[in-house]
Formats: structure tokens, C-alpha cells, sequence
């Protein structure tokens, strides 16, 4: 499909990697792509079903991955010790110790392995970018929950090859129903613990946390009890550029089945949706000459969190020559009261005047680029005529100028060179 989509998951019920190519499935990826794609894997023992199943009255795509060596299962079958199957759980572990499944033991595999793996695949650009980007952003979390670089991270077999399934297949359906944009609802999280190689670990998982934390997803807890999002699912959510569209079109829905049963339906919920042009937005506005520093600041961060467009103050001067404040708050029409009562309660004003404006803004999309640096995210946005700039992300530049020693514009500068020369 040539049509650029945007991309919704919307994560009620968590995310996962099978959830994620169920509900791509669904949405219009096609089993015979995925299946040429998988194909191109130097990695066997193992199969894959593709069902349709209810849930809770609904009917929902299934996806599943079947291991040699194990009984294929119902659909939320439950294993000994009281945990619901899932394939889609990479454990990180930096120990060489190995791991029985169907009474055989298995190797480990490092990131570099799997990276190798995808390499050797002659996987499209765009399915090998998107498999990359995910699966390191898992090896990254791993190596930091566990105390070792990334690169030294290794995945027990029967976790890797899973994941390597999942996310090769999600990165292949992305590819065909031509997603150029991801974005990514809160993820709602169980409670309790879960069982994995390391023991028994609280929900959620560290590897979870640490992507959540590095990508700026937000987690939303539950009382439900168990897992609900697993470290390939918050590798695909790393994927997001934002969370809810302000407004937008919902053109297909597609439903991605998952393993357990709660008493809400166990669905991934992914839209391909056409954002509205962003044209009119409001301007509210206030002159402030008797209001902290600090209320000011605090005001702005409350305004921003509660979802204005942005926010900025504009030295002025008032009458009698004090100096003062012009605060600007530029919003959604739905906002205005919003802002409005965040403005009268945390400032000092007591009159806001609003007006409508217009704004033109260029597409834009993110990408990862590889330096010699390290891996930094790129801004790239399209002008009038097509061509395309390069912006590298602050937060990037800055880790990598710390990591480095180089100098923030000695690292900004290699950064945007690498990343137009990957496009030229």
C-alpha cells in the first residue's frame, strides 16, 4: 500500500507483540506478507497460526507462534504455575547459563546476533529499520535493568526467537499498510508479579520501566492482576511519536486478540486514522505585573501538562512603567475553559482576552540514525516542495555530547550529517 497512515494503538487492555500483529492483521496487512517476510529469517523451530477467536463477544484477529516441541495451545490456556501463555516476553540475561524448554536446553542469543540475524534477512528498508529500532530499545532497557551494556545483553533462545517473530512481523504489516506515523494511547498496566527466568518480578517488569522511561510513554496502573504490558509490547509502543490525536477520522479498526481473559475484553485496539489539519487554534492572553517567578513557572507547567499547544512569556511594561509579563497560551478551542481556569487560579490575573489564530506547519516524522557517536533521534520534516530537513532531537545531541565529551554543536553537526547522508 502506497497511502501514508497514521497509526493508533489504543492499549485499554496493554500491549503486546502477538496482540500488536493480530490487530495489523486485521487492520489489512496480509497473512501471505508476513509469512514471505518471516520466511526471509535465518531462524526456524517454530510456526505460525492465524485465527479468528471471540473475546468477550467480539471477534478478534489471532496471531500465535508455536515452538517445536510444544503442544499447541487453547486460547488462554493456563500453564502450572498459574500464568497465562505468552510468547512475547524477552528476558535479558548477561549470565551464560542455559535454559531447558521441551527438554532440550538452548543457547542464548546476544543483540549482535540478532542484529546479524536481520541483517542477513535481505529484509525491506523500511522492515529492517523499524526491526532494529525496536528490538533496540528492548536490548537497551535489558542491559540497564541488568547492569551491563547493551551489547552484551543475551536472550534466552525461546524468548529471542519469539521476539524476533513478533517484531520482525509487526515491523513487516507496519511496511505494507504503509504506517509513516505511530502513535500510542497510555499503556494500562496489571499488578502482582510475574514469573521469568530471574525469579519472580513485580509488574511491571524492570525492562518495561526502563523503556517507558527512556521513550516518555506513561503508564497507567490497574487493579487488574498480572501483566499486561510485556517488553516487546513497550518496544513497539517506543515506535509513538505522541499519544491522542487532539481529533482525527478513523478510516479502519482493526482488533488484536490476547491471551488472558479479564473481565473487560483482552483486545489490541489499532486505527488507521487522518489527523485533522491543525489550521485554527486560539491565542489566550494576559498582562501580569504582580505574579512570582515562580507562580509563573509553575502556571506554565501546568498549562503545558493540561495540554496547551504552547506556552510563553513576553517582557512588557505596564502602567506606572512597572515591568511586567505578557503570558500567551496558544490551545485548542476545546481547551479555552481549561485554560482558562488554570490561568485564574495559578496567576495573578484577573482578565484573559482570546482571539482565534491560523498556522501552517509541515509534515514531520522521526527517525533513528546510527553515528559513530551513538544512536541519536532525528526531526525530519517535509517542506512545500518536497525536500526534506533534518532537525536532531535536544535530548540526543545532549546525552551523546555527555557520553562523548564533545561539545553540544560538534555533536549536533554530526548528527544531521549522518542523518542527511542516510537519505540522500
Amino acid at each position: 500500500m502506497s497511502d501514508k497512515n497514521t497509526l493508533y494503538l489504543e492499549c485499554r487492555s496493554g500491549i503486546s507483540g502477538d496482540m500488536t500483529v493480530a490487530a495489523l492483521l486485521d487492520l489489512g496487512a496480509t497473512e501471505a506478507n508476513l509469512r514471505q517476510t518471516l520466511a526471509k529469517l535465518p531462524v526456524d523451530g517454530y510456526e505460525i497460526k492465524v485465527q479468528r477467536v471471540r473475546k468477550n463477544g467480539l471477534d478478534v484477529c489471532d496471531f500465535d507462534v508455536i515452538l517445536d516441541g510444544e503442544e499447541e495451545h487453547p486460547h488462554g490456556h493456563e500453564h502450572a504455575h498459574g500464568e497465562k501463555h505468552s510468547h512475547d516476553h524477552i528476558h535479558g540475561d548477561h549470565e551464560h547459563t542455559g535454559h531447558e524448554h521441551g527438554g532440550h536446553a538452548h543457547a542464548h542469543r546476544t543483540w549482535k546476533d540478532i542484529e546479524e540475524i536481520l541483517m542477513a534477512a535481505d529484509l525491506k528498508p523500511r522492515v529492517l529499520e523499524l526491526s532494529r529500532q525496536m528490538f533496540r530499545a528492548v536490548a537497551e532497557a535489558e542491559g540497564k535493568a541488568h547492569g551491563c551494556p547493551p551489547e552484551e545483553v543475551h536472550f534466552h533462545e525461546v524468548g529471542a526467537v519469539d521476539s524476533i517473530v513478533d517484531i520482525v512481523g509487526t515491523a513487516a504489516c507496519l511496511e505494507e499498510l504503509g504506517v509513516e506515523k505511530v502513535l500510542v494511547s497510555d499503556l494500562w498496566e496489571g499488578t502482582g508479579h510475574v514469573r521469568c527466568q530471574h525469579g519472580v518480578l513485580p509488574v511491571p517488569v524492570p525492562a518495561v520501566l526502563e523503556i517507558v522511561s527512556a521513550h516518555g510513554l506513561t503508564l497507567r496502573q490497574t487493579e487488574q492482576q498480572g501483566e499486561m504490558v510485556t517488553p516487546t509490547g513497550a518496544a513497539i509502543a517506543s515506535l509513538s511519536e505522541g499519544q491522542h490525536p487532539s481529533r482525527f477520522r478513523v478510516k479502519k479498526v482493526g482488533l488484536g486478540a490476547g491471551k488472558k481473559e479479564f473481565p473487560k475484553a483482552n483486545i489490541l485496539r489499532a486505527m488507521l486514522i487522518q489527523e485533522e489539519t491543525e489550521g485554527d487554534l486560539w491565542m489566550l492572553e494576559s498582562n501580569i505585573d504582580d505574579c512570582t517567578g515562580e507562580e509563573m513557572g509553575y502556571a506554565m507547567e501546568c498549562l503545558l501538562e493540561a495540554g496547551a499547544r504552547d506556552v510563553f512569556f513576553t517582557p512588557i511594561y505596564m502602567k506606572k512603567n512597572r515591568p511586567a509579563y505578557r503570558l500567551s497560551v496558544l490551545c485548542d478551542e476545546e481547551h479555552i475553559r481549561e485554560m482558562d481556569e488554570i490561568l485564574f487560579r495559578e496567576t495573578t490575573t484577573i482578565g484573559v482576552r482570546r482571539y482565534r489564530v491560523e498556522r501552517d506547519i509541515l509534515e514531520r516524522r522521526f527517525a533513528e540514525v546510527e553515528t559513530e557517536l551513538g544512536m541519536a533521534k532525528v526531526k525530519i520534516c517535509a517542506l512545500p516542495d518536497g525536500e526534506e530537513v533534518f532537525y536532531p532531537e535536544y535530548e540526543s545531541v545532549k546525552e551523546l555530547a555527555n557520553k562523548s565529551g564533545k561539545s553540544y554543536r560538534e555533536v549536533y553537526r554530526v548528527v544531521k550529517e549522518k542523518a542527511e547522508n542516510s537519505r540522500a
